[in-house]
C-alpha cells in the first residue's frame, strides 16, 4: 500500500489474506470511524482473546493497514492513513452491485450518513460533494479538488464557522467512491476538515454504537441553504 509502485499479485494475494481472517476484518471495521484504540477493546469488538487480537495487530501493523501512537506505556492503534479507509469502504461496491436494494439498505442511518474514516459519506456525503460541484464552490483537477473563494459568502451566511473557512481554501480534497451510494464524496484533507467543523458546529453529532453520523434539524436547514438535501 505505499505510492512507490502498484501492488503486485503477491502483494494483492496478502491483503486479501489480511481481510480473509473475520477477527482482523472487524477490527479494521471498528477503527473506520477515525478513532484510535486499544488492543484490549479492539479484542472484545473482535471476540478474541488478548494473545490473539495481538497477533492480528501484528499482521495488520506488518501489512502496512494499521498505525500505532504510543503514549506512555499505552499503545493505541488506528488506520495507517485516508489511502486505507477509501480502500476499506471500497471493497464492498463489487458485493453491492450484487444483492437487492432492499437488502443492501439494512442500516439505514448508515446508509443516510457515517465517517469513512474521518469524513463525511453515504447519502449526504454524496449529496455535498455534488452539490457544490455544481454549484462551482469545488473544482476538480488531476491532483484532487478544491474549495474556491466563491464558496465562502455563501458558507459564511449559512452559518458556517468562520475561524474555519480561511482554512479550507489551502487544503485538498479527494473524491472517495461510497460504497453505499456507488458515486463519490470529497474525502481527504478537505473534507475530514469540512466534516470536523458540521461536528463542531452542531450540524451533524456522531452515533454511540456505530460510525454512523446523524444530521441535527438545524444542520439539515443549514446544509439545505447550501444546496444539500437528501431525502428525510
Amino acid at each position: 500500500m505505499t505510492e512507490v509502485s502498484p501492488l503486485n499479485r503477491y502483494q494483492l494475494a496478502e491483503l486479501g489474506a489480511l481481510l480473509a481472517e473475520p477477527a482482523r476484518a472487524a477490527i479494521l471495521l471498528a477503527l473506520m470511524d477515525g478513532t484510535m484504540r486499544p488492543a484490549g477493546e479492539l479484542a472484545a469488538i473482535a471476540g478474541v482473546s488478548a494473545a490473539t487480537a495481538s497477533a492480528h495487530l501484528k499482521r495488520l501493523l506488518d501489512g502496512g493497514l494499521l498505525g500505532l501512537h504510543e503514549q506512555g506505556r499505552h499503545r493505541y492503534y488506528r488506520l495507517a492513513n485516508d489511502d486505507v479507509a477509501a480502500w476499506l469502504e471500497s471493497m464492498a461496491l463489487p458485493n453491492a452491485t450484487r444483492i437487492t436494494p432492499k437488502r443492501a439498505v439494512r442500516d439505514t442511518t448508515l446508509c443516510r450518513a457515517r465517517s469513512c474514516y474521518r469524513h463525511l459519506a453515504g447519502q449526504l456525503g454524496v449529496a455535498l460533494c455534488e452539490a457544490w460541484l455544481q454549484r462551482g464552490w469545488l473544482r476538480a483537477e488531476s491532483d484532487g479538488m478544491l474549495l474556491l473563494p466563491a464558496a465562502t459568502d455563501a458558507l459564511a451566511q449559512a452559518g458556517w464557522p468562520s475561524a474555519s473557512l480561511h482554512g479550507l481554501l489551502q487544503l485538498r480534497g479527494r473524491g472517495c467512491l461510497d460504497w453505499t451510494e456507488r458515486r463519490l464524496h470529497l474525502g481527504g484533507p478537505l473534507g475530514v476538515a469540512i466534516t470536523g467543523a458540521m461536528l463542531d458546529a452542531g450540524w451533524l453529532r456522531r452515533a454511540q454504537r456505530s460510525r454512523a453520523l446523524l444530521p441535527t434539524p438545524d444542520g439539515l436547514r443549514r446544509l439545505a441553504a447550501l444546496g444539500v438535501r437528501i431525502e428525510r
